[in-house]
């Protein structure tokens, strides 16, 4: 615009350039793992301190008190003749109680180191600490287990604990979008905690790869010469179990609820043998399986991956109405699928019968009858599937193992569980007094002249 126009009184419009917002916790200038390490404690520690309901969540599972927060970093200790510096510490005070928690932060794929933390422990046993806290990416393949093997005499008074920086960022999510934070500024703070995570700059990395054993442990189970002690085989189902709890992450926090994988009592109290059990099974079949279990799903949903076969599985099993014909039970689980896709496969188990049957659901649509093996047999149960290619490449992206799954395990989810509801039987009606009159009277001939409980009974 002219200068005359200006003095003219004329309005100047400044067109809007793409400018960068400003940001709270900015991802420019990170330079080396040093500096993202360093701004990612940083900024964690000072959120959970500010959003008292984020900083709780992640601390009362470790036995924090209830109360405020507060967080440093790159506090020094003495250790013999050498000095440490944790990444951070974090303190809980309530009354009489105090909790302390020593952090250790990685970013990118840098790995937590064994000596390191038992430096840290050494140093949480010395001065009465609770516990020590590490987080990365790297993901424990259970819930308790520690991703770094460490001593375990030095754990005998101080609780080493892990994150990875996927729950972290699931449980701000969580608390932000689903369970609330009760402050508008801290809410907004929170906000920002997310998007500096969710940035690739931050180093707070997903799930990204299967590690350098997946090829060569993946070629041997399809030419069928796997055997159990080679090298890599553990660490494969070790990933796999991580993967699966990756998964739970994912759709937890989409669903904004607590999705786990779902282990039996034995596996919980002893992991290693359910790794072995995993190598077993991707040496005799070349499949490894787990579950997952989401809350008020008709099941938990069962994931099998067959590295042979080049296909990705999942399940979930419902129970047959306990009444009604067998076409009416079939009709009753078709219409819960109207959008599913139609080569999801079904399966009918009937009681006392060695075999089920198996067909796709487009077929059942038209033919209920073709899940009926015998009309004479009451169907018991249903299993609904999905099949899907899956991907060998160990690393994220088209055709990659990991993409193949997470994909699987979404899909199932979204077309089958959240539409899946359990059968329950009608609640009783109650009779009206006029029928109960008018069948009293058909019997005895007479009228009567009042209703009793036992009238009532006996008709």
């Amino acid at each position: 615009m002219s200068i005359d126009a200006m003095n003219k009184g004329e309005v100047v419009v400044v067109e809007e350039q793409p400018w960068n917002a400003a940001r709270l916790i900015p991802t420019s200038g990170i330079n080396g793992a040093e500096e993202q390490e360093r701004r990612a404690t940083s900024a964690l520690l000072a959120v959970m301190q500010s959003v008292r309901e984020f900083g709780r969540v992640l601390t009362s599972r470790y036995g924090a008190p209830n109360s405020p927060l507060q967080t440093f970093i790159e506090v020094p200790f003495q250790l013999g003749e050498k000095k440490v510096f944790p990444d951070g510490l974090i303190r809980a005070r309530r009354g009489q109680k105090e909790w302390t928690a020593l952090v250790e932060v990685k970013t990118g794929t840098n790995q937590l180191a064994t000596q390191q933390l038992e430096n840290y422990l050494d140093v949480a046993k010395e001065h009465g600490f609770d516990c020590v806290l590490t987080i990365s990416n790297e993901l424990a393949p259970s819930a308790g287990q520690h991703p770094t093997t460490v001593d375990k005499r030095k754990l005998r008074k101080v609780a080493l604990h892990h994150l990875s920086w996927t729950e972290v960022v699931t449980e701000a999510v969580v608390q932000k979008e689903h369970r609330g934070v009760a402050d508008p500024d801290q809410a907004w703070i929170l906000g920002e905690l997310i998007r500096y995570l969710e940035h690739p700059r931050s180093g707070a990395l997903s799930f990204e790869d299967m590690g350098s054993s997946w090829v060569p442990i993946r070629d041997a189970v399809r030419a069928r010469t796997l055997r159990a002690t080679d090298p890599g085989t553990l660490d494969v189902v070790a990933r796999f179990d991580a993967l699966i709890r990756f998964a739970c992450l994912q759709l937890g926090r989409r669903l904004g609820a607590d999705v786990v994988p779902a282990l039996t009592r034995a596996e919980m109290n002893d992991p290693s043998g359910r790794s072995q059990r995993l190598v077993h099974s991707l040496v005799e079949a070349g499949t490894m399986a787990a579950a997952i279990r989401i809350p008020h799903a008709v099941s938990p949903i069962v994931v099998t991956v067959d590295v042979r076969s080049g296909v990705v599985t999942c399940h979930m099993d419902v129970d047959a109405p306990g009444e009604g014909r067998s076409t009416t039970r079939v009709n009753w689980l078709v219409r819960q699928l109207k959008k599913a896709p139609e080569n999801v496969r079904l399966e009918s188990f009937a009681v006392r019968a060695r075999e089920g049957a198996a067909e796709l659901l487009a077929t059942a649509r038209d033919n209920p009858s073709s899940l009926i093996l015998d009309q004479a047999k009451e169907l018991k149960s249903f299993r609904v599937a999905i099949q899907r290619p899956l991907g060998m490449k160990r690393a994220q992206g088209r055709g990659g193992f990991i993409d193949s799954v997470l994909d699987a395990i979404d899909e199932c989810y979204r077309d089958v569980g959240q539409n899946l509801k359990a059968w329950q039987p009608a609640a009783p009606k109650m009779r009206d007094d006029a029928d109960v009159e008018k069948d009293d009277t058909v019997r005895s001939g007479l009228s009567s002249a009042a209703l009793s409980s036992q009238d009532i009974e006996a008709s």
